[in-house]
């Protein structure tokens, strides 16, 4: 396996508005490694949730390139770019419902997770892993937010990432919840699947193998 899973080179985010041209990030460069957990961490509007769309490939930077697995993404066409967020990566957002489909059972969202990439899955199996035995009958809305978190996380597996992306995820739960998604980005780490997170989440933030501070889109000296 490569040293590193993805890398910025000197990347930046601008942004037009009838006010004028806003930075978001500035020239930054940086390495994930390919295991463990790297956490981009800093205050609301550090520009880590920017960084965390340009290292997903959502964004296209304004200048600067970024690698996975070795290639440059540069010159991707937007359906290249589509194809490898489907197989490649796994972007687990905030909100714990924007990351499943409501009206399909947990079991049919990990099977749904890896026949978009091309896969099949055991879900039974899977959920044992994650802690939820029992619950490939049960409809979305039946887990706890902490649950569903739990398995977006999943359905990463499922999906065969090479990579998982997190913005904040346990910034819209309670403590316990919250537990359960901090057990999980362990569990993924003893895996050797690489994680990426965004957080302010001091609890979170402790779980970082490596970690970048940022502030007012760059990083911290």
């Amino acid at each position: 396996m490569a040293e590193h899973v993805l890398r910025l080179h000197g990347v930046g985010v601008e942004y037009r508005t009838p006010a004028g041209v806003v930075t978001a990030v500035s020239e930054v460069s940086l390495d994930v490694p390919a295991h463990g957990i790297t956490v981009l961490a800093g205050p609301s509007g550090s520009g880590k949730s920017t960084l965390l769309r340009v290292l997903s490939l959502v964004e296209r930077p304004t200048r600067g390139g970024v690698e996975l697995r070795g290639t440059g993404t540069a010159r991707l066409s937007s359906g290249a770019r589509r194809a490898l967020r489907r197989t490649e990566i796994a972007l687990v957002f905030q909100n714990p419902a924007d990351n499943l489909v409501a009206h399909l059972t947990v079991g049919d969202n990990l099977r749904a997770a890896a026949q978009a990439a091309g896969r099949t899955t055991t879900p039974d199996e899977l959920l044992d892993q994650l802690g939820l035995p029992g619950t490939a009958a049960w409809k979305v809305n039946a887990l706890s937010g902490g649950q569903q978190q739990r398995l977006a996380f999943g359905c990463a597996l499922a999906r065969g990432a090479s990579v998982v992306l997190a913005d904040e995820p346990t910034s819209q739960l309670d403590s316990r919840s919250a537990d359960l998604v901090l057990e999980t980005l362990a569990d993924l780490a003893r895996r050797a699947v690489p994680v990426v997170v965004a957080s302010h989440d001091p609890r979170l933030i402790a779980l970082a193998d490596t970690r970048y501070d940022l502030r007012n889109g760059a990083l911290a000296a």
